[in-house]
């Protein structure tokens, strides 16, 4: 079904306000995958901040002209599956997990900060942990030498509680 000008328009504006607002784009060729792994997919995007969306690629190209992400539109040809997320890593690491289950969707390429990703670039990302398994990691990090000197002072403490328990129980069997 063909869209008329108005329509045309309506989506560019849309996915235009998605890149504004996106850190990264993920793009895949979905090419031969069931509607019922294709909504899974969507599902597990949507649970994840994620905004999947099939596009004509000139709609595409248009949308993302003068934002960040014009940098792959020389890269947006064949049947794609376009995902805009505002976590960095998001998109990348819904696309990946799903491709490694689902050998029809093949990763074509990306972008981050104005980059371009290519295939191993939007793999790479997808396998940086999430920011609340990067603030664990660091808070972690924070807590050990804490913890090592508040195990250390208990040790000495319990050394030194031995040693003055040793001569009060000698005068007291004397």
């Amino acid at each position: 079904m063909s869209l008329n000008r108005s329509e045309k328009q309506a989506v560019i504006d849309e996915v235009t306000s998605l890149a504004a607002k996106a850190q990264t784009l993920v793009m895949a060729e979905y090419r031969g995958i069931t509607v019922a792994d294709m909504t899974k997919l969507r599902n597990d995007a949507r649970s994840k901040g994620v905004n999947l969306s099939v596009l004509k690629n000139t709609l595409a190209r248009r949308a993302v002209a003068g934002s960040a992400f014009e940098v792959v539109g020389d890269q947006m040809t064949g049947p794609l599956i376009y995902g805009f997320s505002v976590d960095a890593t998001a998109a990348a690491k819904v696309v990946a997990d799903f491709a490694k289950t689902n050998d029809k969707l093949v990763i074509r390429g990306g972008a981050y900060g104005g980059k371009p990703l290519d295939v191993n670039g939007v793999k790479a990302l997808a396998n940086i942990p999430s920011k609340e398994v990067l603030l664990a990691q660091l808070c972690g990090l924070l807590m050990s030498p804490i913890s090592r000197t508040a195990v250390v002072l208990g040790a000495l403490a319990a050394k030194r509680g031995e040693g003055a328990a040793e001569p009060a129980a000698e005068a007291a069997a004397a």
